[in-house]
């Protein structure tokens, strides 16, 4: 209900006259409801019709005036009038086109009856005959060309604005440019004039939209006179003329300001105010910037404009000073009222214009100056009053403003009458609200006079709370209402001819609470938001939670599943940037709404399609041809302040689709300046990245080439090393291409030999190597490198040391002994080699050692041989996880990047150890006191074997009770442990022993019989052949062993009778008969344990002879085992011809031949890929070619790998060796593996 006073609230404050229904008897003062424009133009082809209609009781009676005079339009001669009844409009036709000439003047209706006089405004006739162009000799104009020239237009006047067009004979618009432009006043100007401007046609076109006519002037024929020689000169203002001018403008319309210069050069235009920045809104710069329009013109664009016109030789400018003035427009206009006996009538007349408006007052059309001067009216501050108004002071003024730009009139009547009270408001209305809000109690009274109103509430005067607050409409208004505001109030309306009362009922509800809003958020793009509200409302109206976005009421979108909402949730799904605003929970009824807002941010990487930062080059003539200034709009940031830019460049002839980063910028900075390389084809683009990473890429700039330039660095990483013993192959980095500076790169090489200061040899290759042959063997040699190109030589290169081919070591290192650290480690020493005879730098030590055997006995088995590789400055190795009690053979030799050389050669033997564990040992239960353990003995003995040590101890007890014994006899396997306890559950220990003590220890657990339960046969199963059957079982693991009975029975046979071990797992019974059902009975100590069927395969009773021996187990084995072993000799024989023959290293450097291999790379040896040969091929003979085969698999060049650097306690450093060998040995092979190792990653075993 609030809601809807709010709404109703209006138009309560309208007139009187809106709300209640006049009596038809009641007379209506004069109203003007249609009238002419106040400017009126007629041409000749039209009649004048002046229009001037009004509204009255009793009906209104029409007059007009002519400039002041009066006018009656029936009685003018040579015309013919049309006057429409009850109406003051005329029409006047005449027989001429001429007729309106003498009809011009300003024009003033009035309408009147008994009640006053209403006026219409002035109404200016204007009449305009056809246009013509006064009859003129026009002279050719002749000018030199680069001069200047103006053609004049002067068209004929006319009231209405006219449009003028420049045309040629053929009817074709002249081109216009900033040289040749038309005026405003329709003159065509010539900043310079061409050769190409000498026309004899150009013709001035006048458009006139009253008649519809267009009118030319007579062709002008301009000549231009050709010279060789223009002359420049500064500018000059062909209009306006002189250096300042002042103008008026009028508030609300527009303002157009020209300027138009010659010179030559063509000068250019520029707008200027001192007294601040142009209004961009609404101004606009027209024909090549000549003419600035600046729409609805208000004070603040009041002051001086300048216009500036400036070529190469100077400038020239005018000042317009604008003075802003306004037409007469209303602050307050004067309206009808309706007024009753006694009251004070007041209509106030208040208008504004510059300069301010004159305000003069009338009385039913009549000047009050010159009405008498007893008149009860007073005029004060533009106000008419007049006080006590009786029904005779009915009357219709005028109030009217006016100054030099326009004119304002303003009909209002005071009508004086008589009326009963009367409440328009219905009884007993109904009004609710809820607590804390305002209620209005409508009471709206009318009468004349005007009655008085009094508000009650329950007979007490509701003015005595200053909550309560009465209007001047009779509405009663109660703000922050509560709950004991429910009850009935009263109006009373009186004047002195009646009064009424009507009664208005108020129910004050509880209002309506949020107590849960929703929670300003930040999230991340695709990911969803929920908010939640929670409110209270009064039990007895109908609640109602909808939610807003940004104003706008939500609700979920058929198939989209964009927007979720239930029992006060708000879902958002797969949110975007657009989803981020205000969101609004809205808990209304029909009494009160109540609303909590919360702020979504939407946060992710900056930037989207058409917000990625654009990319703008800056004029490049500006910088210098290495640098380039880059400037771009910054990006949408999505919530996230964006942290950097980063500027990227791509190479789209040297390397399309590859972006190169050139920097990164604060993410405040929209500009940076890129220094650039030489001959580079750049196009860049600018990314945006906040903590969400990075936007979309910019679009990409125009593509900018740098020009060439010589090299400005040198090639790295310049090596010298030879793969043959007579030359040196020099390497280095090749420059990258953004290095070249060019199109194209060479390397300019010189080399010398090292502490000579003769000249250099030099060779300029475009490949990253060049090979120098005929070198002595391992000489050193100064090398430089430098980069060429077609602009020059790169800067000065440095000196590297470079070294010819290196040969094989001839060297041997001298062993100073092999000390025993202990049963599995040595500790080897040996002299450092003489470097002369290393023939190439000492890449280190191969230290390659092997098992021959047992002490006991050797190996015939195949000898696996480990190596370790020992750095150049150590002279000493451990070598640890040796197996103890075994011979080994040792060989140290020194290696160059060529190879290994001689070897020096050592055996040593390691002393007893202590032995592996035993291998499988086993529980057997005897009885319910004892158990049989069965072993065998250590795979690794690690000396001479000396008995056992066993112990065991009840599992029970925590290892208290531990029993330990020695078995001094080392060919011992089983060994039986009586006395044990039936109850508990034990732990065995076993170890085999040698003299430097027991070894590892193998452990079970186990107990006796007692702890596995009574005897069970498990999963026992029969089947049967023709004459036997088989029983088989599954011992159960953990039951002791035990002897049992078996008894086949069949009807009036019985076989068996046999006593078995449980162990034995199977029993098979011989001399069945075919074809026959057997009962199977077990027995243990003579009581029945189990019994099962079985039936014999056959067709009838058949006594088949004893077997034989080829059925027995041990036969069967024998076989066995013998067809197993053929089967391994055939592998190894297969495996020794797919292998070929297998030779010691030493047989295999003492056989090959002086062979030359190619030198190590990045410090190991006999790793040239093949990449690098094909390489050196394209100039070189392959190097392949001039290396020998190397004989044996077993060289090091069968353990590939990378060094593994460690460290023993001593310092001293171990490499290791992998054990691959995967060579195939083919005879003559054409084998490339040197005899240097490569590969060595294994650890010794």
């Amino acid at each position: 209900m609030v809601v809807a006073l709010r709404y109703l609230w209006p138009l309560l404050l309208c007139s009187p006259c809106l709300l209640i229904q006049i009596p038809e008897e009641l007379m209506e003062p004069p109203v003007i409801t249609e009238q002419s424009p106040r400017r009126l133009v007629v041409f000749p082809t039209d009649d004048i019709s002046l229009k001037c209609e009004a509204s009255g009781k009793p009906e209104v009676q029409f007059r007009w005036t002519r400039d002041g005079v009066h006018f009656k339009p029936k009685e003018e001669l040579g015309v013919t009038v049309y006057q429409s009844p009850h109406s003051g409009s005329f029409t006047i036709t005449g027989n001429n086109s001429n007729f309106a000439q003498r009809f011009q003047g300003i024009y003033r209706c009035f309408a009147s009856n008994k009640l006053g006089t209403a006026m219409s405004h002035e109404i200016r006739l204007m009449a305009e005959g056809a246009p013509k162009w006064p009859k003129e000799t026009v002279k050719p104009v002749e000018v030199e060309e680069g001069e200047s020239v103006v053609l004049p237009c002067h068209p004929p006047p006319s009231a209405e604005p006219l449009r003028i067009y420049w045309m040629n004979s053929k009817i074709l618009h002249i081109k216009q440019d900033e040289r040749v432009t038309m005026g405003q006043n329709g003159n065509l100007y010539f900043a310079n004039v061409l050769t190409s401007d000498n026309h004899s046609d150009y013709i001035c076109h006048a458009h006139f939209p009253g008649t519809r006519t267009i009118i030319q002037k007579e062709p002008i024929d301009l000549r231009v006179k050709a010279t060789n020689s223009m002359i420049d000169r500064k500018p000059r203002l062909l209009f306006p003329t002189n250096s300042s001018s002042h103008l008026v403008a009028l508030q609300g319309q527009p303002l157009v300001l020209e300027c138009i210069a010659e010179g030559f050069p063509t000068p250019t235009i520029k707008w200027l105010r001192p007294s601040g920045p142009m209004p961009a809104d609404r101004v606009t710069y027209q024909n090549h910037n000549k003419t600035l329009q600046l729409l609805k013109v208000g004070e603040e664009d009041d002051g001086e404009y300048r216009c500036l016109a400036e070529n190469s030789l100077g400038s020239v400018r005018h000042a317009y000073y604008v003075t802003v003035e306004a037409a007469p427009y209303w602050l307050h206009k004067p309206q009808n009222h309706l007024y009753g006996p006694g009251e004070t009538a007041r209509l106030d007349c208040q208008v504004q214009g510059r300069p301010q408006p004159e305000v003069t007052w009338r009385i039913n059309g009549i000047p009050v100056e010159e009405l008498a001067k007893d008149q009860k009216y007073r005029i004060q501050r533009g106000a008419l009053i007049l006080s006590n108004v009786q029904p005779s002071d009915t009357m219709v003024t005028q109030c009217e403003a006016r100054n030099r730009h326009g004119l304002l009139l303003a009909n209002a009547y005071i009508h004086v009458v008589q009326l009963p009270a009367k409440i328009l408001t219905a009884d007993n209305q109904t009004y609710m609200a809820v607590q804390g809000s305002t209620a209005y109690l409508l009471c709206k009274a009318f009468g004349a006079p005007v009655p008085s109103v009094q508000l009650d509430e329950d007979g007490t005067t509701v003015l005595q709370d200053e909550r309560f607050f009465p209007y001047a409409n009779g509405t009663l208004g109660i703000r922050d209402l509560q709950a004991n505001d429910t009850g009935r109030y009263f109006c009373l309306a009186a004047n002195d001819q009646n009064n009424v009362t009507i009664v208005a009922n108020l129910k004050v509800k509880d209002a309506t609470q949020i107590t849960q809003g929703p929670r300003s958020t930040i999230e991340k793009k695709g990911s969803r938001v929920t908010f939640t509200c929670q409110a209270s409302f009064d039990p007895s109206l109908q609640p109602s939670i909808t939610w807003r976005g940004d104003g706008r009421d939500l609700q979920e979108l058929g198939d989209s599943d964009k927007y979720f909402i239930e029992d006060g949730r708000l879902v958002i799904h797969s949110l975007d940037y657009s989803d981020q605003g205000n969101y609004s929970c809205v808990a209304s009824t029909e009494l009160d709404v109540v609303e909590s807002r919360a702020q979504l941010l939407v946060v992710g990487k900056p930037g989207l399609t058409s917000l990625v930062p654009r990319l703008v080059l800056s004029d490049l003539d500006l910088l210098t041809q290495s640098q380039v200034r880059v400037s771009w709009s910054p990006a949408e940031d999505h919530n996230a302040p964006i942290e950097k830019y980063d500027i990227e460049f791509e190479d789209k002839e040297m390397a399309p689709e590859k972006w190169y980063s050139l920097g990164k910028v604060p993410g405040n900075q929209t500009s940076t300046t890129l220094k650039l390389s030489p001959y580079v084809h750049y196009t860049f683009r600018v990314t945006a990245i906040n903590k969400y990473g990075p936007g979309e890429p910019s679009p990409v700039s125009e593509t900018v080439v740098t020009p060439e330039a010589a090299p400005e660095k040198n090639p790295v990483d310049v090596k010298g090393e030879g793969n043959e013993t007579t030359n040196m192959v020099i390497t280095w980095k090749p420059l990258w291409w953004m290095d070249w500076n060019a199109p194209q790169v060479q390397y300019r090489v010189q080399w010398r030999p090292q502490g000579t200061q003769g000249p250099w040899q030099e060779q300029i290759v475009s490949d990253p190597f060049l090979v120098v042959s005929n070198t002595s063997t391992f000489v050193p040699y100064e090398i430089k490198v430098q980069a060429v190109n077609s602009q020059g030589k790169g800067p000065e290169p440095q000196v590297t040391i470079g070294y010819s081919g290196e040969d094989y070591p001839q060297a041997i290192p001298e062993l100073e002994g092999i000390e025993i650290l202990n049963s599995s480690a040595v500790l080897v020493k040996w002299r450092p080699v003489d470097l002369a005879q290393v023939k190439g730098h000492l890449r280190g030590y191969n230290v390659t050692y092997w098992r021959e055997g047992s002490q006991r006995k050797h190996s015939k088995r195949h000898i696996h041989k480990d190596h370790v590789v020992v750095p150049a400055n150590t002279t000493s190795i451990i070598l640890s996880g040796l197996r103890p009690y075994s011979s080994y053979h040792l060989e140290v030799q020194a290696f160059n990047g060529r190879g290994l050389g001689p070897a020096s050669e050592f055996t040593f033997s390691t002393p007893e150890g202590v032995p592996g564990h035993p291998e499988a040992l086993h529980l057997e239960c005897q009885s319910n006191t004892s158990l049989l353990l069965r072993w065998q003995p250590p795979l690794s003995h690690n000396g001479v074997l000396t008995g056992y040590v066993l112990s065991y101890h009840p599992l029970d007890e925590g290892g208290k009770g531990q029993l330990s014994f020695n078995l001094r006899d080392p060919e011992l396997r089983t060994h039986n442990l009586t006395d044990l306890s039936p109850h508990l559950r034990y732990r065995f220990q076993l170890q085999a022993t040698t003299k430097e003590g027991p070894g590892e220890a193998i452990v079970r657990e186990g107990g006796t019989m007692a702890l596995s339960g009574i005897s069970d046969f498990g999963n026992i199963s029969a089947t049967a052949g023709e004459n036997y059957s088989v029983v088989s079982w599954v011992p159960k693991e953990g039951q002791c062993n035990f002897r049992f009975h078996i008894l086949f029975k069949a009807l009036g046979e019985e076989k068996g009778g046999a006593s078995l071990s449980y162990n034995q797992s199977s029993y098979t019974q011989w001399d069945l008969q075919p074809d026959t059902d057997y009962e199977i009975h077990l027995f243990k100590e003579r009581m029945f344990r189990h019994q099962m069927a079985v039936k014999t395969n056959g067709t009838g009773r058949v006594r088949l002879p004893p077997a034989g021996f080829a059925t027995e187990g041990w036969f069967i084995g024998f076989v066995s085992a013998i067809i197993l072993l053929l089967l391994v000799l055939l592998i190894l024989c297969f495996i020794k011809r797919s292998k070929g023959g297998k030779y010691s290293v030493k047989d295999k450097e003492d056989t090959q031949v002086d062979s030359e291999a190619r030198p190590m790379k990045d410090e190991t040896f006999g790793e040239y890929s093949d990449n690098e040969e094909k390489a050196f091929g394209s100039s070189q003979p392959s190097l392949n070619g001039d290396i020998k085969p190397l004989g044996s698999d077993d060289s090091l060049a069968d353990y590939g790998g990378s060094v593994d650097v460690q460290f023993n306690e001593d310092g001293s450093f171990i490499g290791q060796y992998s054990g691959k060998k995967e060579k195939e040995a083919a005879g003559g092979n054409d084998s490339s593996g040197a005899t240097s190792p490569i590969n060595p990653a294994v650890a010794l075993e």
